[in-house]
């Protein structure tokens, strides 16, 4: 199928909103991984996400290049191509733009997806993520207000994030206070006050303890409560209509007990990158150790092509990535719930 259009994204989120479930938004980098987390999905019957972001997009563009607006072109227009031949829906995002690479990344892609509806063609990519928690609130609300309006005119879904998630995340390092890392009812409220107004749709990560990367047991304390008590207190104000379509940032490593909580309190899509980074490079591990004397040309014999190929050990990491996206699907209780099934 081909990747959702607006009304067929709306769906997805409003249906895992209805039915406590979520999507998997998994990022790429490569056609490799593009394939593995299209594969992983299809497996198991979910619609979900595909994500570029500011760092996989400059990787994708090569190394000569160095370009994160045409890697993330060129990786967007390759999975369009590709979702054709999967029976799910696919929605394509850009993850964690910070404000200062908004003018350099951001408008860019908006710009791209504009110019392609005046020429009759489809959007580049559906959403596209403002990272501004690390601005004070009223300066990033103000900024997401300015990015919500411009997007909602291309029928672009917004994603914004409150508060702040630790660790690090595409090179960038959010060490914060621990007490930083939690939301209150009143920064949701406010995040509702300031955009439900202005026209288009937009989802919200707002933090409760999650930390990027992997973090030991205890480092961190998740609190899926935060979110609970931040939909009730927008409900209660301002109606059911007003329930928040949550983003969980920051999930390797926690236990599924919290991940699925999070589902009942409006989480609708969960980013997973580390895991599945490790997923997919713990097989070439195993295939270069296992075949060191193959890769390697070592005191003047040939090697063996069939084990040095890079297809050799891509079509592992690619099936072991391919395994981990399934499993975020049956974790997040989105297996066999595809809208276009």
């Amino acid at each position: 199928m081909p990747i959702v259009n607006h009304d067929n994204y709306c769906r997805m989120l409003d249906e895992a909103n209805r039915g406590h479930y979520a999507f998997p938004a998994i990022n790429v980098t490569s056609l490799s991984s593009a394939n593995a987390a299209l594969a992983g999905l299809a497996a198991e019957g979910s619609d979900g996400f595909l994500q570029v972001s500011t760092g996989g997009g400059q990787f994708a563009s090569g190394l000569r290049n160095k370009d994160s607006v045409l890697g993330a072109i060129a990786l967007a227009d390759a999975i369009h191509t590709l979702a054709e031949a999967y029976d799910i829906g696919i929605a394509l995002h850009t993850d964690h733009c910070l404000p200062d690479k908004v003018d350099s990344f951001l408008i860019p892609l908006i710009e791209e997806t504009e110019r392609r509806r005046a020429a009759g063609r489809k959007n580049l990519f559906n959403s596209h993520m403002f990272d501004g928690s690390i601005l004070p609130l009223e300066a990033n609300l103000k900024k997401s207000q300015e990015l919500l309006r411009r997007c909602a005119k291309s029928d672009l879904i917004l994603e914004v994030e409150i508060g702040v998630v630790g660790g690090e995340e595409d090179g960038v390092d959010h060490g914060v206070p621990a007490d930083k890392l939690y939301t209150t009812p009143e920064d949701m409220l406010a995040t509702h006050e300031a955009l439900a107004d202005v026209g288009g749709r937009f989802m919200l990560a707002a933090t409760f303890g999650n930390v990027h990367g992997v973090y030991k047991p205890g480092h961190v304390v998740l609190r899926p409560d935060i979110l609970k008590q931040g939909q009730d207190a927008v409900c209660a104000r301002y109606g059911d209509k007003a329930r928040f379509d949550l983003v969980f940032h920051g999930g390797s490593g926690s236990d599924l007990s919290d991940i699925q909580e999070t589902l009942d309190y409006g989480v609708i899509k969960m980013n997973v990158d580390t895991d599945t980074q490790y997923a997919f490079t713990r097989p070439i591990v195993d295939h270069i150790l296992c075949n060191y004397d193959g890769v390697l040309k070592i005191d003047g014999e040939v090697g063996n092509k069939k084990v040095y190929d890079p297809r050799s050990y891509l079509k592992k990491a690619e099936a072991g990535m391919t395994e981990r996206v399934a499993q975020c699907a049956r974790d997040l209780r989105s297996s066999g719930r595809s809208i276009l099934r």
